[in-house]
């Protein structure tokens, strides 16, 4: 493993350094691990009179004459005419004066870029040249395409992969090699290196099933192993039946659905069974889970003991306290909360962990914050971790090591068919809220083509005039070279000019600092932001009841789970709410699959439909779903293997539970290594 600063390699300054550092790789490692986000295959050339406005393609022709430079206020702009024998179309470079030198008239050659229509003429922009001969070596290529960002692209990218495939030293195989037999599975060295540049399908097919097996091998093993530990542990904190927890249930401003009240008396058994609870709630995007950690927490606090609740994000953490502390005020309820998050002030931290050493407060509520060194609770009996798929196992157990074994609770929104949660779940006991609140209101949906975003802009412009909110979900931050998807930064521009003055438009994406994020989403939440574009990254986000429209560029990219988690960030008050999905790619299949969400609400039976639908080639268009702590595997386009994966996790730790043999020594090692960094994403 090259833990080797990014700087060793040749051509990595410290200003790119930090362009990589935006992107979340700081060494050579993660360099190797970043990897493609889809393959770019030249496709034919085809003629001019073919040429289609929007995608990247390819035509071979004759340049007319030599090129003209033209300057345009700072701008230097070359161009040039291509010709073949069914017509002409004009080729333009920005700020690339230098490339007149390889455009002679007369030349032959392919040019390759995305094609737009200019005052009634085919322009195709940057496009990129190659001789008729390269082009046909080309075609046979599958190129890798990355995350970028602005200035950094995807040719600089590349190089710096191939640099660090050629200098690495080759890492020992871990896998015993009769499982690598029994699976046919691809040699590691192998699969890291054709996962950059596989020669075909079948070699990127190959490399990919080996790197997603060794994700799913790690994270079960992790699992398996941590509920070894726990089956059958005897709890320090039994707790009896609480009054005060009953009679706020009574008092609530509305009645808690079937669902709701059984998975209450699960976790009441569990707390006052004798042994250490270790439960998931699974439940519905605004199925009422909220309610029912509060309701645990609470006793706990009835019962002397202190309970912590930890959030993915500051935002979503300082909402939580303040609904538990306005509700238990409302119906004077004697319990103590406190917040605790990264940006507080310094005074604030030391103030709030002195006051939780003391056992000054009951519930305590914050981010990763909690699980630091200098927080140290008295008599933590309950631990719950919200979204728990934004948190990595270790981060979960080390902050149940805060206490001595305390209950854990886990609540997640990601509808998973129960046969999948069975396996990803395994340490923990699961419990279903599969019931919506009836006093909610079904989000009405619709799936629309490009040609329908004029009327989807009036309709967020008329629900901003009802004094309502507006998400707009982009799959990408910003424009790539390669990717043919909306992105952030452009979009929020054009809505700017599109939409009426006096509406406010801020974007929010996952490259920006925390400090930058929560004052967007906090601003968002206070009515200051009309219309929020965004990356996924707002699926876990913060309640915004008054937010009635969600808009999805590129609807055809996500999986259908997660366009129902992006959906249920709307249809949170008492105002109608609608999903508007934008098929870009006008393809049957993708309307087919998303009218699945244009036809229900319901998480479960999606996720079961999506779990049916995904076929093993699904990765090349589908965004990864962002589930559990996977950088390359997807639980539903991979279900299978991920099936596969756990019986064979099964036989191992059956056969040797502690990884002990000489055959499974160096796995062992490995398994290690991960649980140590408490995070899947690097092997």
């Amino acid at each position: 493993m090259n833990r080797a600063k990014l700087t060793t390699l040749k051509g990595v300054g410290d200003k790119t350094a930090a362009l990589f550092a935006k992107l979340g790789i700081e060494t050579v490692d993660d360099l190797l691990h970043d990897y493609p986000r889809v393959y770019d295959v030249c496709e034919p050339p085809v003629a001019v009179k073919e040429l289609a406005d929007g995608p990247v393609q390819a035509v071979t022709g004759q340049l007319v004459k030599d090129a003209s430079l033209r300057r345009f206020k700072s701008m230097q702009i070359v161009v040039v005419t291509l010709r073949d024998l069914s017509g002409s179309v004009q080729l333009t470079w920005y700020n690339m004066p230098y490339i007149r030198t390889q455009l002679p008239a007369g030349r032959v050659l392919t040019a390759r870029g995305r094609v737009a229509r200019k005052n009634g003429r085919l322009v195709m922009e940057q496009p990129e040249l190659f001789s008729v001969e390269d082009y046909e070596t080309e075609q046979r290529v599958m190129r890798p395409v990355y995350g970028q960002t602005r200035g950094l692209g995807n040719k600089a990218i590349t190089r710096l992969v191939r640099q660090a495939l050629e200098e690495r030293e080759l890492e020992r195989e871990y896998l015993p090699a009769d499982l690598r037999r029994r699976y046919e599975l691809a040699e590691y060295n192998y699969a890291i290196e054709r996962i950059h540049f596989p020669a075909d399908r079948q070699e990127l097919l190959a490399a990919r099933r080996r790197l997603v097996f060794d994700e799913f091998l790690f994270f079960l093993l992790s699992v398996r192993r941590l509920r070894g530990q726990r089956e059958n542990q005897r709890s320090d904190f039994v707790m009896r039946p609480a009054p005060e927890a009953d009679r706020l249930m009574r008092e609530l401003p509305y009645e808690l659905t079937g669902a709701q009240k059984k998975v209450i008396e699960e976790i009441r058994a569990d707390l006052e069974g004798g042994f250490v609870m270790n439960r998931l709630v699974q439940g519905d995007v605004g199925s009422g889970k909220t309610v029912i950690a509060v309701l645990a927490m609470l006793e706990a606090a009835q019962n002397g003991f202190q309970s912590a609740l930890m959030a993915p994000t500051e935002v979503l953490a300082r909402q939580h306290y303040e609904n538990i502390t306005t509700l238990f005020a409302e119906h004077a309820v004697n319990a103590r909360v406190i917040l605790l998050t990264g940006s507080m002030t310094a005074k604030q931290k030391r103030e709030a962990r002195a006051a939780i050493a003391a056992h000054e407060a009951d519930l305590i509520i914050g981010t990763h914050a909690l699980i630091q060194e200098k927080v140290a609770y008295d008599r933590l009996a309950l631990v719950i971790t919200d979204e728990q798929h934004r948190f990595g196992v270790g981060q979960r157990e080390v902050l149940g090591e805060k206490g001595a074994h305390p209950h854990i609770l886990v609540m997640s929104a990601t509808p998973i068919p129960r046969t999948l949660a069975i396996i990803l779940y395994g340490d923990l006991d699961i419990s279903v809220i599969d019931e919506l609140p009836a006093r909610r209101l079904p989000i009405k949906n619709c799936v629309v083509d490009t040609g329908w975003r004029e009327n989807a802009w009036r309709f967020i412009a008329r629900e901003v005039a009802a004094s309502h909110q507006a998400y707009v979900i982009c799959p990408m931050v910003e424009e790539s070279e390669l990717i043919e998807a909306e992105n952030v930064i452009d979009y929020t521009k054009l809505l700017r000019k599109k939409l009426p003055e006096g509406i406010t438009v801020e974007y929010l994406h996952g490259r920006q600092k925390p400090k930058d994020k929560n004052r967007i989403m906090e601003r968002f939440a206070a009515g200051e932001i009309q219309v929020l574009v965004s990356t996924t990254v707002v699926e876990v986000g913060v309640d915004v009841p008054n937010a009635t429209v969600m808009m999805i560029e590129n609807a055809e990219r996500f999986g259908l789970a997660q366009l129902h988690q992006l959906r249920g960030r709307v249809g949170r008050g008492s105002s109608q709410s609608y999903c508007i999905m934008v098929n870009v790619s006008g393809e049957e299949e993708a309307r087919e699959r998303l009218d699945i969400l244009n036809r229900s609400n319901d998480g479960f039976y999606i996720a079961s439909e999506d779990l049916k639908l995904r076929g093993p080639g699904d990765f090349f268009g589908l965004r990864q779903s962002g589930d559990m702590e996977f950088k390359l595997a997807d639980i539903f386009t991979d279900a299978a293997l991920l099936k596969t994966v756990s019986e064979e996790v099964n036989r191992l730790l059956e056969n040797d539970p502690q990884l002990a043999l000489e055959e499974n020594r160096e796995l062992g090692r490995r398994l290690e290594e991960y649980e140590n960094r408490g995070s899947g994403l690097n092997l």
